[in-house]
């Protein structure tokens, strides 16, 4: 998670940033679906949200990117249902819809007013199961996913960079496969491999219906249970467990690209909040990147980009809500007249000072009003509080860690950022990458990079 560019004071740690989260609903169908309502009446509009756990990381060698071409064949109609038809359905009713493929979840979303939830359920339930997968939609849309790697991917030097970068930092955690896959495997995907696909993962007891909005829990129960009640459970396959090994020291790679810009990327290997030994590390990590990356008074921004002048743009993030143990990461741009070397170095040294000055009470308040300030904000929105608690549930949290999120943040003390910061920002776990440019084509433009999205892929 990175924060720049979030201006929030200390003033913001007022009552109102401590009030209680809104109160989630649950139920359960005798088939295994999970329904989580979370009511917000201030607009009369809903969002519903299908979370499946299935993503790349369930992916083996040979299919990777098998679960975002499914994604995509979601949209290719049932019996009942034909091509094209569910999109038409959902805007002749006023509403948006879109599906995202990430690392530990493949999910599908529609916004409605509140009275066209029955239309978002009735469609969800028949594709969940009823899935009419054609050679020849199979064959225009494998192109359409080539294209996508292509633009997203092989021409954009950032993304290509992280890809490359994944490969290298993860030796046998399956996040080091890309979520649109490889290309070989993408081109060699067969409409066999997403049958097989469909019928392992998509099933009422792999997936749970997230709504939030201007509805009665008890009305979604009803509409619940009259659409997704019917449907058969799956045999579902048990995930062996994929314990990245312990790496021994530093790693280091250079990528060479036509590309406007250099650009670094350095991850530390850490676990997430599912694999931490101790909860309270994953919050102290949430934490630390905070103390580098909450918005312009942050360590990164005010002495790197401002103060030293020596990166041009930077970040940090980490991500806890990983199924599997994940990164602390570091990036950036060296300003003009700066190095790649220059700027690691200089991100090196942040990294030094969190692992030898505990942060001061001060410092540490401000960092937690922003961090949680973003936390706040997001939920603000309908479709983000249902991100959060889909993500959370389907990842292997459990949604209570949402509401969770907040007093965790507040009880993080100076000790426990320097103990994360000593046992895991170290040398031994480092990755370091180098993007380093080469002169473009004659006559080809790159478009401007943006920062990279985490991995998920929108369809």
């Amino acid at each position: 998670m990175s924060f720049r560019g979030l201006r929030i004071v200390l003033l913001l740690m007022s009552p109102g940033l401590h009030a209680a989260e809104p109160l989630i609903h649950e139920f359960g169908l005798a088939n295994g679906l999970k329904i989580l309502v979370q009511e917000d009446h201030r607009s009369p509009a809903v969002v519903s949200q299908v979370w499946y756990k299935v993503g790349s990381s369930s992916e083996y060698g040979g299919i990777t990117g098998v679960s975002h071409m499914l994604e995509h064949m979601m949209f290719k109609g049932t019996a009942k249902h034909p091509p094209g038809e569910f999109s038409r359905i959902i805007a002749a009713n006023g509403g948006r819809e879109n599906a995202f493929t990430g690392r530990d979840y493949t999910a599908y979303f529609q916004t409605l007013e509140k009275s066209r939830l029955p239309v978002s359920f009735e469609l969800e339930a028949d594709r969940m199961r009823n899935l009419r997968l054609l050679q020849a939609e199979f064959a225009k849309e494998q192109q359409v996913v080539l294209e996508e790697r292509r633009l997203r991917t092989d021409d954009q030097p950032r993304a290509l960079l992280d890809e490359h970068f994944s490969a290298l930092t993860f030796t046998n955690s399956p996040y080091r496969n890309p979520v649109i896959g490889w290309p070989d495997d993408v081109g060699k995907l067969t409409l066999t491999d997403l049958k097989q696909w469909y019928e392992r993962w998509y099933a009422p007891n792999n997936a749970t219906v997230v709504v939030v909005g201007d509805v009665e829990p008890a009305f979604v129960l009803q509409q619940a249970k009259k659409y997704f009640g019917p449907l058969k459970s799956g045999q579902l396959p048990t995930l062996k467990p994929q314990t990245e090994v312990e790496q021994r020291g530093l790693r280091r790679m250079t990528l060479r690209v036509p590309a406007k810009l250099p650009y670094l990327s350095l991850a530390y290997k850490t676990p997430s909040l599912k694999t931490a030994a101790a909860d309270w590390e994953a919050y102290a990590l949430e934490v630390a990147a905070g103390i580098l990356d909450a918005g312009n008074s942050a360590r990164l921004a005010s002495r790197l980009v401002r103060g030293g002048q020596i990166a041009a743009g930077v970040g940090a993030g980490y991500d806890l809500q990983a199924r599997l143990s994940t990164v602390f990461s570091l990036e950036g741009t060296p300003a003009q007249g700066k190095t790649l070397a220059e700027l690691e170095s200089a991100l090196l040294d942040e990294i030094r000072h969190l692992r030898e000055e505990a942060v001061s009470a001060e410092e540490l308040e401000r960092v937690k009003a922003q961090v949680l300030a973003h936390h706040v904000f997001q939920r603000d929105s309908m479709f983000y509080q249902a991100m959060q608690i889909g993500m959370a549930e389907t990842v292997g949290l459990g949604w209570r860690s949402v509401e969770d999120y907040v007093k965790r943040i507040e009880t993080v003390t100076p000790d426990q950022v320097l103990a994360v910061a000593r046992k895991y920002l170290v040398e031994d776990r480092l990755n370091v990458a180098h993007l380093e440019p080469l002169p473009l084509p004659e006559g080809i433009s790159l478009p401007d990079e943006s920062p990279s999205t985490g991995g998920a892929h929108v369809r």
